[in-house]
């Protein structure tokens, strides 16, 4: 979206309330821009830093604020880049574009746009799935790749993963769903939320609010459905990825009450190089559950010391 509309938008939010809160943010010091990429988005992107680049992906529910943690530790010695994915957050809405090979483009205009090339990826939840299709796209650009709870369309034991009733939500879309979820955004995420945490405690009424207003911006939720929708192409997307498999350092991370080390089976179907870790009680909602936890065993991947 264009830039005058990102400050307005910017604005409605934050006097709303959305910043007061307390929920993760990022560090206010990081400058803020927009990219419109190849593919038709208008990607909304926060950055600080300098030293070796690592981009840092969000997945469904959240917003790049799920990052703040990370960011603000790793930002001491690194250039950190944060953007939104498309149909997220403050990024803009489109009406296509949802399958992750698409979106993996987005983030390469990101990473040139602000003067990079290389970058260690880091990832949760759909924002895997991206920085999957990123790194077989862009193998000699990916340094070290984590992926963090969520498998990948396609990709074995997808099939098994997918019966499990609590992913209704992979099913649910189209404009019925989006006239069901209307005004209700929050009731549809605290489900999610609540079904996929060991602790739903751990996410506070004042970060669900933040979210949920995020998703509750026009378009928001017709965006978000597409996520899923495009499962079927992403399937078929990274079945031809797997035939070349990815041999930077991988760091396949589960939630000790969620995925766990089904996480390493993954992506050992897909990368020749894997370390396995699993975040202790945690769910899937790892930066919020235990981020003390994972920010360390992020931090020592990056670094060289796991």
């Amino acid at each position: 979206m264009p830039k005058r509309v990102v400050a307005a938008l910017s604005f409605l939010l934050f006097s709303t309330g959305i910043a007061a809160a307390a929920v993760p943010m990022l560090p206010p010091d990081f400058a803020t821009t927009t990219v419109h990429t190849p593919a038709d988005a208008d990607i909304y992107v926060r950055y600080g830093g300098t030293g070796p680049v690592v981009v840092l992906l969000h997945g469904y529910g959240d917003t790049g604020d799920m990052w703040g943690p990370l960011a603000a530790d790793l930002v001491r010695d690194h250039t950190v880049i944060v953007p939104d994915l498309r149909g997220i957050g403050h990024s803009s809405h489109p009406e296509g574009g949802y399958d992750k090979k698409t979106q993996a483009t987005d983030i390469r205009a990101v990473v040139t746009a602000l003067g990079h090339d290389k970058a260690a990826v880091v990832a949760h939840d759909i924002g895997n799935m991206v920085a999957y299709a990123y790194a077989a796209q862009f193998p000699d650009k990916v340094e070290k790749l984590v992926v963090i709870d969520a498998p990948l369309p396609g990709i074995p034991p997808w099939d098994d993963i997918v019966r499990d009733p609590r992913l209704w939500h992979f099913n649910f879309h189209g404009p019925d769903a989006e006239r069901l979820v209307a005004g209700r955004e929050r009731i549809y995420l605290d489900r999610i939320w609540n079904d996929f945490a060991a602790d739903p405690s751990k996410i506070d009424d004042e970060t669900r609010d933040h979210y949920a207003a995020f998703y509750a911006l026009p378009g928001a939720m017709r965006a978000g459905f597409a996520q899923f929708t495009a499962f079927r192409q992403d399937a078929q997307d990274n079945q031809v990825f797997a035939r070349n498999k990815l041999t930077m350092p991988v760091l396949a991370v589960g939630g000790e009450a969620s995925f766990g080390p089904v996480m390493a089976v993954v992506m050992r179907n897909v990368a020749t190089d894997v370390r396995e870790a699993v975040v202790p009680a945690s769910g899937h909602w790892v930066m919020d559950e235990n981020p003390d936890f994972t920010v360390k065993l992020v931090r020592g991947f990056l670094d060289g010391k796991e």
